[in-house]
């Protein structure tokens, strides 16, 4: 279950207790969930029953019981306890992991892609005269709101007054007083250029040097794209032990970091779209990658140890990784080497 599917179910079990009267309150139009801060627990928590306690005239601990017994028996929900004040943190099924693990590989590069934005356009006003930074920064955009369903219209003026023709469903962009790049970055070459151009948010200037080339951790575009090549090496030595990847249990590995910025990654993507944000994605990238790396070792069998169930369950995740930062450097427009 990714945080998106389990802020619907949290909304669900809102929606349901207003029908059958538990709760008077306007069901609101999402339902933001994360991980359990200090004295948490659980894989998740949310703060619905706080948000939501006033407007219905409750205390937020009668709302979080109203709460916990609808969301307690969905489907993938293992457990639900109330923390403070009326903090819901949620447990998921064991099965879960291996669930989102066969969902990301069913969907390939297209994991996290949707239909929100269907119908939206984002207007991008670039400058007349070519910016790389600017052209850089749209057409990753236009990839970006393109795998939200949405569309960027691009325009071009000279003056701040044509900025507002032909504004968008989703508003206007206007990249003419974007921070440009301090000299060129051609040399680079088109994927570290691209990501010099993008890992920095959009009201920063660029750093353009020979760190984005060097082959070392101090790189985050090498240790994203290193991420990826390990796990294609992973599934080639697998290969040649005799197994291969399959979803299944991993509790055997203490529920790995790496599950939850892998089922964050929809969440990711829409909030790069609609934050006019490829930086974000970028970011999220590198979170993945050193999840990624720290989870690696443990894939393949050691010494004289045969490949097992686990073995099996690990490579699928691994593999899962792959896919999410492979999907995710095809929408900055970067290429994902095989072998690094």
């Amino acid at each position: 279950m990714t945080p998106v599917e389990l802020s619907r179910t949290v909304l669900c079990a809102v929606r349901r207790a207003v029908d059958e009267g538990e709760l008077s309150v306007a069901v609101p139009a999402r339902a933001v969930v994360s991980a359990p801060g200090p004295g948490g627990t659980g894989d998740y928590a949310t703060n619905i029953a706080l948000q939501l306690a006033r407007p219905a005239g409750r205390t937020p601990r009668y709302v979080a019981e109203v709460l916990r017994e609808r969301i307690s028996v969905a489907p993938g929900i293992r457990d639900v306890e109330i923390t403070g004040p009326g903090f819901l943190n949620i447990s998921l099924d064991s099965a879960a992991p291996a669930a989102l693990v066969r969902e990301i590989l069913r969907q390939g590069l297209r994991y996290g892609h949707s239909d929100v934005l269907v119908g939206q356009v984002l207007s991008v006003v670039l400058p007349n005269k070519s910016d790389v930074r600017a052209e850089t920064l749209a057409d990753a955009l236009a990839r970006i709101l393109a795998a939200q369903g949405g569309r960027v219209h691009i325009q071009r003026g000279s003056s701040r007054q044509s900025a507002a023709h032909d504004v968008g469903t989703l508003g206007t962009l206007d990249l003419r007083t974007l921070p440009p790049a301090p000299h060129d970055p051609t040399p680079l070459g088109p994927d570290a250029a691209r990501w010099a151009l993008l890992h920095p948010a959009p009201h920063d200037r660029p750093r353009i040097g020979a760190e984005h080339l060097v082959q070392r951790e101090s790189n985050p575009l090498f240790r994203v794209r290193y991420a990826y090549a390990r796990t294609r090496a992973l599934g080639r030595n697998a290969a040649e032990l005799g197994f291969t990847a399959y979803p299944g249990d991993l509790t055997d590995v203490s529920q790995p970091p790496l599950l939850t910025p892998l089922a964050d990654h929809p969440r990711l993507l829409l909030s790069a779209a609609t934050h006019r944000a490829p930086d974000r994605l970028a970011r999220h990238l590198v979170t993945v990658a050193d999840a990624t790396l720290a989870f690696t070792p443990t894939v393949l069998p050691l010494g004289d140890e045969k490949p097992s169930a686990a073995h099996r369950s690990r490579l699928a995740l691994a593999e899962a990784a792959g896919t999410v930062l492979a999907g995710g450097l095809s929408l900055l427009g970067i290429d994902v080497p095989e072998y690094l």
